[in-house]
């Protein structure tokens, strides 16, 4: 009863995720017009760092790492949230973020294989069109919107690929790892990395430049002040204790696929709050998202339910 509970959270936060996913486009946005993406990084991690902090030092979250396999850890923190962001950055500078949003459309997909590699994780046929149907779903919408990836900036879809891997590298550790370490521990651990290795770049970057009044000058601004709390608190801090959470109970394949979610949050975000058009193609492509994630949860459980089926057959 307890582990069903459990499950149940774990699509709830699978969706929250998504929703906080979908606006962090919004103040990603705001917090880049006053920084450059290193220094946005540092700040959101410090944030998000030192919020967690607060009730680790109070004794109100537990963390133990003692005799746990504390390399793996740091592997993952390698692939996220160093590697992911950073990737996804550095490929940025080189494409449009219309390309950004088509290319890591295909992270599901990538999980699905990594997953079945290295966690043997199976998906039935179903489960797999579905998979299919969420990623044509948002290449859809960016494909009506007359987005396309231009194959000459080589560099910077290699790396928004790379940004695919690193995502989908994480979920599959973050599965594995869940046996050994319990959501708050791996949560913690890789905002840790991500804050000491971001700041220590960044202030590397500034000391070598002349320039650490830059990275001062954003704290001025209100707007930036809220953008980074939003990102820290929620976009770092929440995504990070609900996705390991979710994927110490659901598996990574399942869970990748709400990914893309939130690209259905970042239409209506953009409606509500920039004004933004919804066309028919957004509708469209929206439908075919949500039967995607639906498809790749409820047949799972179909198949299973309809094993169980044929075996009480066999044995009545």
């Amino acid at each position: 009863m307890n582990n069903r509970k459990g499950i149940k959270l774990a699509y709830i936060f699978a969706i929250l995720n998504a929703v906080i996913i979908g606006f962090s486009f919004l103040f990603a946005k705001i917090a880049l017009d006053h920084a450059n993406p290193l220094d946005t990084l540092t700040y959101r991690f410090a944030v998000s760092f030192a919020v967690f902090s607060i009730p680790v030092a109070l004794g109100l979250v537990k963390l133990n790492y003692r005799g746990k396999p504390l390399i793996k850890a740091l592997l993952l923190a390698t692939t996220y949230p160093l590697g992911f962001f950073t990737l996804q950055a550095y490929g940025l500078q080189h494409t449009s973020s219309a390309e950004g949003g088509i290319l890591y459309a295909f992270t599901p997909i990538v999980t699905m294989v990594l997953a079945s590699l290295f966690l043997k994780e199976t998906t039935n046929v179903f489960q797999k069109l579905s998979i299919f149907l969420s990623v044509f779903g948002v290449l859809f919408i960016f494909i009506m919107k007359g987005s396309t990836v231009d194959l000459s900036n080589m560099t910077g879809i290699i790396l928004l690929v790379l940004t695919c891997v690193a995502f989908a590298g994480y979920s599959v550790l973050a599965r594995s790892l869940s046996k050994q370490f319990s959501p708050a521990e791996i949560s913690y651990f890789m905002l840790g990395i991500g804050f000491a290795t971001f700041l220590v770049v960044s202030l590397s970057s500034h000391a070598s430049a002349g320039t650490f009044e830059a990275f001062i000058s954003p704290l001025s601004n209100p707007s930036f002040i809220v953008a980074i709390l939003f990102l820290g608190l929620f976009s770092s801090l929440v995504t990070a204790l609900t996705g390991n959470y979710v994927l110490s109970k659901i598996e990574a394949s399942k869970m990748s696929v709400f990914t893309n979610l939130s690209t259905i949050v970042s239409i209506t975000a953009g409606a509500l709050f920039l004004g933004e058009k919804v066309t028919v193609y957004h509708l469209i492509g929206s439908v075919m998202i949500l039967a995607g994630v639906i498809g790749t949860q409820y047949l799972g459980r179909y198949k299973v339910a309809l094993t169980k089926v044929k075996a009480d057959r066999v044995r009545g």
